[in-house]
């Protein structure tokens, strides 16, 4: 356990199992301090892992769709300085609905969770960042126009790469605020979300996926990488 990184807390939002559990894992066995959210009625798992961590894991509940919810854990960390703040709160529609028949509700659905509420909850919670942390969000290669080249996943390609405009914008926003931002690709993972037949396991993606976040601190302005590092095309 390096002296440094055991000084650093990391606040993952939407972490209570897949892809964001498995980063809670990762980073506190690298020695971090680590505070985890998830839905209320969704996060036993993170207070049994909680429970065996000696105090480093912190449990906290909020869901990103409700903005009161989103500023009251604000005001609950308000006293705290965030190191690495990760943002990777998601859902997907059935695989096999086209534009041309998801209903409006359904539509805006995802795109409020994956698009809106992710960078609501950077807005609200940004200050608790110095300009020399990092602000990241879970991503996804099907968010790039460039490697859009199936008619596949129409709804949830459409909110990623809606996330990354708004990453954008918000990174020209801030410009002058030296921090690292980072729109992280995990790749095709084995969980609820991308199913049995994905290409990579859990432990295949996130330990190399955090390997890249510690890799950028301090590269100010926006990335768009994969889990190994590359850059993934707009």
């Amino acid at each position: 356990m390096s002296h440094i990184a055991s000084q650093k807390t990391v606040l993952l939002i939407g972490a209570s199992r897949g892809l964001g559990f498995a980063m809670v894992e990762t980073y506190l066995k690298r020695g971090y301090r680590v505070i985890a959210t998830g839905r209320a009625n969704s996060t036993d798992a993170l207070r049994q892992l909680a429970a065996r961590s000696a105090g480093a894991l912190e449990v906290e509940t909020v869901d990103v769709t409700v903005p009161a919810q989103v500023s009251a854990l604000r005001q609950r960390l308000a006293d705290r300085r965030i190191d690495v703040l990760f943002v990777n709160a998601g859902v997907k529609n059935d695989d096999g609905e086209t534009l041309a028949d998801v209903s409006t509700d359904e539509f805006v659905r995802v795109m409020v969770t994956n698009s809106l509420s992710p960078m609501r909850v950077i807005d609200t919670l940004e200050d608790l960042v110095p300009p020399t942390g990092t602000i990241g969000v879970m991503s996804s290669g099907q968010g790039s126009l460039t490697n859009a080249t199936n008619a596949n996943y129409e709804v949830y390609r459409g909110s990623k790469a809606a996330l990354n405009m708004f990453m954008r914008t918000y990174a020209a926003r801030r410009a002058e605020v030296p921090r690292t931002l980072l729109l992280m690709a995990p790749g095709w993972v084995q969980t609820d979300m991308g199913g049995p037949g994905a290409r990579l396991t859990i432990d295949e993606s996130i330990p190399n996926l955090v390997n890249t976040i510690e890799a950028h601190e301090g590269q100010a302005g926006l990335h768009y990488l994969d889990y190994l590092g590359r850059t993934v095309p707009w």
